[in-house]
């Protein structure tokens, strides 16, 4: 039997399986020979014949192939050499002659025997252009490949070009691309068609040749970048010899001698100066690369960044300063009198030591943004950092060097980044500072903020003194009762109590509808604008604080819903009335307490209460029931509180003879307070007038009238001590729709100081003594038959 090529080969042939290796015609190969039947196999081939079938296996990692673990088609092989190693297995020189067939198995042992018939290649027709063209791409791709590949030896691209078999060609060049996997020279191997074993083989050769040439590419790159590199270092090394020679410093002289003017220029102190100057020397002598060296450089750098000697100037000018206070903030007349105090003290005394102030209010009321302007005011840099949540004494003092990643505490980082030594520098939040195990955060403030310790404050990281006594800091709290009393002893408190009625309408005419108008793309009187019902209304209806945030929300909800309408075609002037404000805004998310309706009962009498958001109103509520002598108290009432409930009872009941009230009461009754809403926490003395009053109305069966609220704190004896929180509580009742309010005689400085002009004017005052004055005017008719005098509407008496 005879292939195409005219080579005799027998009917039957010994099978070699091979491992992940396929051998083509015309190629020559060096194989390894180890298992067992294989070297039978090559040992009977050297005696009997060498023309043996070579077929690569499906799955290479089978250690004894079945036929059927065979691809179907091998390649009829001749053994050239055969060495035989000293551990048995043998390394043989083949060449492959011609694609065979395999067919019936004779033999299965010891090595496996089949027929096999040649394959008869489909050669392409003489002149066929397409078979041309796939000819020459093979051959140039190929040529290509020589070119870029260092692995295939250059005599290669000669021998494929001389070879006019477009068969052969295909074999020869398949079998010298190493980079070529088992499984596409196997499908190259079994495709009899010439033509279409051409077009397989130019598909692979280009993918190559763009595989070849990326790589290519990619070492150049990198050939050029270490070329690059290696004649810059030699470049450099020429320069340093240069520079010795000439007597020049080099790169890392010339750092030092940079750092040391800056040392000598920023105007440090004489302790801080020696410290850096000894820190350079130790940079000077350390090799770069020594783990210090960048400690030692970032230490230095902190060092001649501070502002030691720079500040700003201050405005001085009392009349440009209160024009920008008043511009910035609609009342706020207290403070806005301390800061001029403040500017005048410091035209008059230039070289005094700044106040340590602490804004204490509700959220809402502009403390923050009270310090921003008193920096514009003043001229001075603005510095914040927020104390909420803070729990590290380090983030204060900062961080020993010795500590990998340290830095200086916030302090000295808000210093450096506002460039300037007399910044207004705010500590948001002082209230809600935390402790952990890494120390007391408020307990490292006690330092900065003490104006006879601060003028030398050592920073951990820095740690040599720097004088805070030119900053004005400025400290804000919602309370001061979590705030350390070392600290609170420190700071001068200025309260921000909650804004009235008018300052709200005032401060969103003025700041709030122009802020969100532009925010949203409107212009105020052209697209929209507010009515003073409507202001009202939202203040009434949609929010309820003493701050002006939620009023910003849903004047910022209106405006937005106003631009939608101008986005979709609309745009008339839209007029926001109170009808229009439950059109867009939806039913009132808060309704006055109807105060008649609730007081009509004896035994409910409304308190005022001071609260962190503000003031608002407190109902107390008293039954009676059958029983003897038992107290209940609900509402989940503090401490204090609980006492002023026994304080108002054991009153009551040692006056229940002048009050019409049954003497013995208390023997054949039980009394039950509770102070509405349940779920919130209440504690403090100034709820014991309106707690006597709730149980002499509950006992004489009068209702309290209606329209009125009280506060302040009782004795035993009767008397009606001082509360505070008095323009909270003032500005809750004006909310709530009260018409008159009960207060301590000695609140009376607090009243006129504290509430404004409009509010109390809008009220009667009751101011009293004793809690005989209180029972004599909180009911009609009068339980003691108007004893004392009735006040006149908006004068308290």
């Amino acid at each position: 039997m005879a292939d195409d090529t005219g080579i005799i080969l027998p009917d039957v042939l010994s099978i070699l399986p091979l491992r992940d290796t396929v051998l083509l015609p015309q190629a020559v190969l060096p194989l390894a020979v180890g298992r067992p039947a294989s070297v039978r196999l090559v040992d009977r081939a050297v005696v009997e014949s060498p023309l043996i079938a070579v077929v690569t296996q499906r799955d290479p990692s089978i250690e004894e192939p079945t036929p059927a673990d065979l691809f179907s088609v091998g390649t009829a092989t001749v053994i050239h050499k055969m060495l035989k190693q000293p551990d048995g297995t043998l390394r043989l020189v083949v060449q492959g002659l011609a694609r065979v067939r395999l067919g019936e198995i004779v033999q299965a042992q010891p090595f496996l025997r089949a027929r096999v018939t040649p394959v008869a290649e489909a050669e392409p027709a003489v002149g066929d252009l397409e078979a041309e063209a796939l000819t020459r791409n093979a051959v140039a791709l190929f040529q290509k490949i020589v070119s870029l590949s260092p692995l295939i030896p250059d005599e290669l691209a000669s021998v494929a070009a001389n070879l006019s078999d477009p068969g052969r060609l295909a074999d020869v060049i398949a079998a010298a691309l190493p980079a070529l996997t088992t499984q596409v020279k196997q499908e190259l191997l079994e495709t009899a068609d010439v033509k279409l074993r051409l077009q397989k083989l130019v598909t692979t050769l280009a993918k190559e040749v763009e595989v070849l040439e990326l790589g290519s590419k990619i070492q150049s790159e990198v050939q050029s970048e270490m070329s690059k590199s290696q004649r810059e270092y030699y470049l450099r090394e020429q320069m340093k010899a240069i520079q010795k020679e000439l007597g020049e410093t080099d790169e890392r002289t010339q750092e030092i001698a940079e750092l040391r003017q800056k040392i000598e220029a920023v105007g440090m102190p004489e302790e801080a100066r020696k410290e850096a100057l000894r820190e350079l020397d130790r940079l000077a002598k350390m090799p770069p690369a020594a783990a210090e060296y960048t400690v030692t450089r970032t230490y230095l750098d902190w060092l001649v960044a501070l502002p030691w000697q720079t500040e700003t100037t201050d405005q001085v000018e009392i009349a440009a300063a209160r024009q920008v206070l008043d511009e910035d903030h609609w009342g706020l007349e207290k403070v806005k009198e301390r800061i001029l105090e403040y500017l005048a003290v410091k035209k008059i005394r230039p070289g005094g030591k700044d106040p340590i102030l602490c804004f204490v209010g509700p959220p809402g009321v502009g403390k923050t943004s009270l310090g921003k302007s008193i920096a514009r005011a003043l001229g001075r840099k603005f510095v914040r950092i927020s104390l909420g949540g803070m729990r590290d004494e380090a983030e204060i003092r900062g961080h020993r060097r010795t500590y990998i990643g340290a830095l200086p505490g916030q302090i000295i980082q808000g210093l450096r980044r506002a460039e300037s030594k007399n910044p207004v520098f705010m500590l948001d939040e002082i209230d809600k500072l935390g402790m952990d195990f890494r120390g007391d955060p408020a307990s490292a403030l006690l330092e900065a903020l003490d104006p006879e310790q601060n003028a030398a404050f050592r920073d951990h990281y820095v740690d040599v003194p720097f004088d805070l006594s030119k900053v004005l800091f400025i400290t804000t709290a919602n309370i001061l009762d979590p705030v350390l009393p070392a600290l609170r002893d420190r700071m001068e408190t200025v309260d921000l109590p909650g804004y009235s009625e008018e300052e709200k309408v005032a401060i969103a005419r003025r700041h709030l509808i122009p802020k969100q108008a532009a925010e949203h793309g409107l212009t105020p009187g052209t697209d929209i604008e507010f009515t003073e019902d409507a202001l009202r209304f939202l203040i009434h209806h949609h929010t309820r604080e003493a701050g002006l945030r939620n009023l910003e929300r849903e004047i910022a909800t209106l405006c937005r819903k106003v631009a939608r309408r101008r986005a979709e075609g609309d745009t008339a002037l839209v007029t926001v009335t109170a009808e229009a404000v439950s059109d867009l805004l939806g039913a009132p998310k808060y309704l006055r307490e109807e105060l008649e309706e609730r007081t009509r009962v004896p035994g409910v009498a409304v308190g005022l209460a001071w609260t962190p958001a503000g003031g608002d109103i407190l109902f107390v509520e008293a039954t009676r029931m059958k029983g003897g002598k038992t107290l209940t108290l609900t509402g989940q009432l503090g401490d204090v509180m609980k006492e002023s409930a026994q304080a108002a009872l054991s009153w009551v009941r040692s006056h229940a003879a002048e009050l019409g009230i049954a003497p013995n009461f208390w023997e054949t009754s039980d009394i039950h307070l509770h102070v509405p809403a349940g779920a919130i926490p209440k504690d403090g003395p100034s709820a014991g007038v309106t707690m006597v009053t709730a149980l002499v109305s509950l006992l004489t069966e009068r209702p309290v009238r209606p329209d009125t609220a009280m506060t302040g704190e009782i004795t035993l004896s009767g008397r009606v001590l001082p509360v505070g929180g008095m323009k909270e509580k003032i500005l809750a009742a004006k909310r709530a729709g009260v018409k008159a309010v009960f207060l301590p005689r000695r609140n009376e400085k607090h009243l006129k100081e504290e509430v404004p002009e409009a509010v109390r004017q809008s009220l009667t005052f009751h101011l009293v003594d004793s809690v005989d004055e209180v029972v004599d005017r909180a009911f009609s008719p009068p339980v003691l038959e108007g004893r004392f005098p009735q006040p006149l509407v908006g004068s308290p008496n």
